[in-house]
């Protein structure tokens, strides 16, 4: 496997730089899916510890990016938290966050190329309104 490391502008209303790391085979081989880690610093407060807003929000990018939604379940945590998961039935979108600190991690995979990460991406961007964010994309299962 090789890793290629790029640093590119975030389409956002900020200067921040996202580190985006791409694993690949260098035969070019096929993989079963894409996974994306994202990483959201600078998210209000309170969007993020809103259980029901994120729950919306997710379900929104789902929509958005063409996934055929299975279930979904988020939970609150006390005192600060929300963790979160809908299922497709490509794989899923799943989220942990930590309004004391501003932060969301995010996990979106796929097995199905027809997924529009992108459109996602901008979704939970616009909705959760980082100051900067740290993406990393892995091609999972390459044989």
């Amino acid at each position: 496997m090789m890793t290629r490391v790029v640093n590119k502008p975030i389409p956002t209303r900020t200067s921040a730089t996202r580190q985006l790391t791409v694993k690949s085979d260098p035969a070019g081989k096929e993989a079963l899916g894409i996974h994306i880690l994202l990483e959201f610093h600078g998210c209000p407060s309170h969007i993020i510890e809103d259980s029901d807003k994120v729950k919306e929000i997710f379900l929104e990018a789902a929509r958005i990016s063409r996934a055929h939604i299975v279930d979904s379940l988020f939970h609150k945590f006390n005192p600060h938290g929300v963790s979160g998961i809908i299922v497709i039935a490509e794989s899923h979108f799943a989220v942990h966050t930590w309004p004391e600190y501003g932060y969301a991690s995010i996990d979106l995979f796929s097995c199905s190329k027809d997924i529009d990460f992108e459109s996602a991406i901008q979704c939970l961007k616009e909705n959760l309104k980082p100051k900067a964010v740290s993406t990393v994309e892995l091609k999972r299962g390459v044989f």
